[in-house]
């Protein structure tokens, strides 16, 4: 018999949905929306902001007292929709063809829903470990928040058995992602007037060399690097993503910029491939500043999302795998917050409901019947006895 997704556990992703938290926004009134929600049936919160205090963590325990256990795991940002053609609002969590409508529906607050409408499960629970939730910020452009919610809970010596990252991975466990690393090159020549290139520095042109160097990474990556079977794209990847500079044909431009990034696999080491770019960048600056001492390169760091590499026998994995009655496992071509999870020290798998498919789409959706199955992993996780 197949599992009906309870009314309280669709209000409540409706709820959540309706709620603008795109990155740039603040995401404070879902989370003091969650911090109610707990707080009304006894549970203390943990709430960490970001500088401005304008976003904030909540990581709250559920089984007080119990031996630390599973977190449960999801960010509560979600990426914009500007320029794309909804044929809803993307505000409206909407209900049609037995798919809930709306941004963040599949990417990821559903699943934060349905760990809020079992909060009381969890709590009259007879299992022997404790259920943590943690819902971050920040995520979407670049796992920012659930590094201070992480630190915090070293603070307070908090230290969780396993945790599971709610992602849509159609409630398949996945163990094992890339990572993301992005930065920003600003190039400084010198200017002149494009009949004397002589006494300049040009600074698109010196940019060009560098980007030169990022495809050529790219291209050896595809053409040599030991592949990962089991990735849509099954080695690293380089590109370029956005570039500007220049102000007119006939001035030698003295500024560039451009944005890149490392997709790397969880085998490969992304800030090597940093400092590979950065020490080609230096080789070139020499000639530069012959021309012009203050020409040069600098590098920003945009944000480093480590890869996850789990493994299909973890405990935590077959947890996931009794609580979502699957024999498979998967790995995901898109970054998640599992990689911090796992680099302090806590196991961890991503699984979730609903397809990256729709995630980031205009219409975006997560099926009624996918919420319904994630709803019995959460009832079956209240009642676990055991982790593994």
């Amino acid at each position: 018999m197949l599992h009906t997704l309870s009314p309280q556990s669709l209000l409540l992703a409706q709820t959540l949905v309706r709620m603008n938290t795109v990155s740039a926004n603040s995401n404070l009134q879902l989370i003091d929306f969650a911090q109610s929600h707990l707080a009304a049936l006894g549970v203390k919160s943990r709430i960490t902001y970001n500088a401005e205090r304008t976003k904030a963590n909540l990581f709250a325990t559920l089984g007080e007292g119990k031996p630390a256990g599973v977190i449960v795991s999801g960010h509560t940002d979600t990426v914009p929709w500007d320029g794309q053609d909804w044929s809803v609002d993307p505000l409206s969590a909407v209900v049609r063809d037995e798919r809930l409508y709306g941004r963040g529906s599949a990417d990821m607050k559903s699943f934060i829903a349905i760990a809020l409408s079992n909060a009381k499960r969890f709590l009259e629970s007879d299992s022997p470990f404790a259920v943590h939730f943690a819902f971050s910020y920040e995520e979407e452009i670049g796992c920012f928040g659930v590094k201070e919610l992480i630190a915090d809970m070293r603070e307070a010596n908090i230290k969780p058995l396993a945790c599971i990252v709610g992602e849509p991975t159609s409630m398949v466990p996945a163990i094992a992602h890339k990572g993301v690393y992005r930065y920003k090159c600003c190039v400084r020549g010198k200017e002149a007037h494009s009949s004397l290139t002589p006494k300049s520095v040009n600074a698109i042109e010196m940019a060009a060399r560098v980007i030169g160097k990022v495809r050529d990474m790219a291209e050896d990556f595809e053409r040599s690097e030991p592949r990962y079977e089991g990735f849509d794209v099954p080695f690293s990847t380089a590109s370029v993503g956005q570039f500007h500079g220049g102000i007119a044909d006939n001035v030698v431009p003295r500024d560039a910029e451009f944005r890149y990034e490392f997709r790397d696999l969880p085998t490969a080491d992304a800030k090597r491939m940093q400092a590979d770019v950065v020490a080609y960048a230096g080789s070139i600056e020499p000639a530069m500043k012959k021309v012009a001492p203050d020409a040069g390169f600098s590098f920003e760091t945009i944000c480093e999302i480590p890869s996850f590499l789990g493994s299909a026998n973890d405990p935590v994995t077959l947890l996931a795998r009794r609580l979502a009655s699957e024999d498979r496992t998967t790995l995901v071509a898109f970054g998640t917050e599992a990689g911090l999870f796992k680099n302090a020290g806590i196991p961890t798998v991503v699984c979730g409901p609903g397809s990256i498919e729709q995630a980031h789409q205009p219409d975006e959706y997560v099926s009624l019947e996918q919420l319904a199955r994630c709803e019995l992993f959460m009832e079956r996780l209240a009642s676990s006895s055991a982790i593994g």
